[in-house]
């Protein structure tokens, strides 16, 4: 019998224990070679453990338990054959060997053995089908968080239709049951994972450690929005990707870090390191939280390209692919609450990066051009600021840079100036 060891593989610099978030693989459960067993928390992401052999499996540490970096927490037997993975018999496999026994009228004296098998075939089923929704009615009753105990079964052997559902969604339902708010006075305690305790640190240490301000302005996007109506069928079908809000604001933000490069700057002991180049955190959700992977050299691409790499990273972050590189670096950060329905907040800085750029939703306002009120899709953005390396001048006038070249992108492709001053040698 030949055993591995499977240990927990060093996340990154510094970081010494993490968290078992999950198991992939039950115990026993046979494995392939580089297959995924489980997941873990770091401080820093969640990553995945993978099989270094094929084999049985064998757990040696729980769900949530803390291990250190190094520490052994399954095993793999590799004298294990696949193909010795289950040992129950199928429905159909019953059928085949009983049909040929009928129709000769033979009678099959069964073995304790055999009878145990099918016993455990039938339950198997029965447990499936009773009171089981099929996917289209599990859907439809997460959506609207309705109980299986709570919809009358029509189906199969029990089983739970989506027709079954809609008619309880008809009917009405007691939901009180269901909410888990109000009427007791119980409380729920979780312990916080690795990921929540380090962002808990970084937030605390960003208000304490840095002079942070925050300035506003808003932004008309009745440009972007005619710019995206005309062309947005012909982007696709050309880059195969959408054309969204994120890749011109993520562009006329390179264009103004070019033209104000302390807000791309930041504090290294008692120096200040100005970066030639504009690598651009994008906040996005992720199932453990928010991740901010990074575009890098964002100055150097087109908005085909910005759009590419954004969609690429929120893919890995909504499957928990997200790596300690993708979210190392950046220089700049955007955020869009905009998404979840903020209207205006003040986001904070990700350090060691000295500015961060919030966007929120769109709305239309009566605003004022020349002289007449007219209705305009309109953003507020802020940019919170670390006022020890930026000045107010110069990130009030960032901000001003932005909202003119997202108001007019033509001047996107002129480093944020006006293609008529170019073209006059102003």
């Amino acid at each position: 019998m030949a055993i591995v060891e499977m240990k927990v593989p060093s996340p990154g610099e510094s970081i010494t224990e993490v968290v078992i978030a999950r198991w992939l693989k039950k115990e026993g459960d046979f494995v392939e070679k580089d297959e995924e067993v489980a997941e873990i928390d770091s401080d820093k992401a969640t990553l995945t453990i993978n099989a270094e052999e094929a084999g049985a499996i064998k757990l040696l540490a729980a769900e949530g338990d803390t291990v250190k970096v190094g520490q052994v927490i399954c095993s793999i037997d590799t004298s294990a054959k696949g193909e010795k993975k289950s040992e129950v018999v199928s429905p159909k496999s019953e059928d085949k060997k009983a049909q040929p026994e009928k129709k000769e009228e033979v009678k099959v004296v069964t073995t304790a053995k055999e009878n145990t098998a099918k016993d455990s075939v039938q339950t198997t089923k029965d447990s499936y089908a009773n009171g089981v929704p099929s996917p289209s009615a599990k859907k439809l009753m997460d959506e609207n968080k309705v109980p299986a105990n709570k919809v009358a079964a029509t189906g199969k052997d029990g089983r739970i239709t989506k027709g079954d559902v809609l008619n309880t969604l008809a009917a009405g339902f007691d939901s009180s049951a269901t909410q888990g708010w109000g009427g007791t006075r119980d409380t729920d305690r979780s312990k916080m994972s690795p990921l929540r305790k380090k962002l808990a640190q970084r937030l605390v240490a960003v208000k304490n450690e840095t002079a942070m301000l925050t300035t506003f302005n808003e932004v008309d996007m009745s440009a972007i929005y005619a710019m995206r109506a005309k062309y947005k069928d012909k982007f696709k079908e050309v880059y195969g990707t959408n054309l969204g809000f994120m890749s011109f604001f993520t562009k006329a933000v390179t264009e103004a870090l070019n033209l104000f490069p302390a807000v791309n700057a930041m504090i290294d002991g008692e120096e200040i390191v100005y970066h030639k180049y504009a690598d651009i955190g994008i906040a996005v959700s992720a199932p453990k939280g928010l991740v901010v992977p990074v575009v890098r050299n964002a100055e150097q691409m087109g908005l085909a390209e910005i759009e590419t790499a954004i969609k690429n990273l929120a893919l890995k972050a909504r499957d928990n692919k997200i790596t300690l590189e993708d979210m190392s670096g950046g220089t700049f950060t955007i955020t869009n609450g905009g998404v979840f329905g903020s209207m205006m907040s003040t986001p904070i800085i990700n350090p060691p990066q000295s500015a961060i750029l919030g966007m929120h939703n769109v709305v239309e306002r009566p605003v004022a051009v020349n002289g007449q009120v007219v209705i305009r899709p309109m953003m507020y953005v802020a940019l919170s600021y670390d006022h020890r390396v930026i000045d107010g001048r110069e990130s009030v006038g960032f901000l001003v840079k932005v909202k003119e070249m997202l108001e007019n992108p033509v001047k996107m492709l002129f480093g944020g100036k006006d293609p008529n001053e170019i073209v006059l040698g102003l």
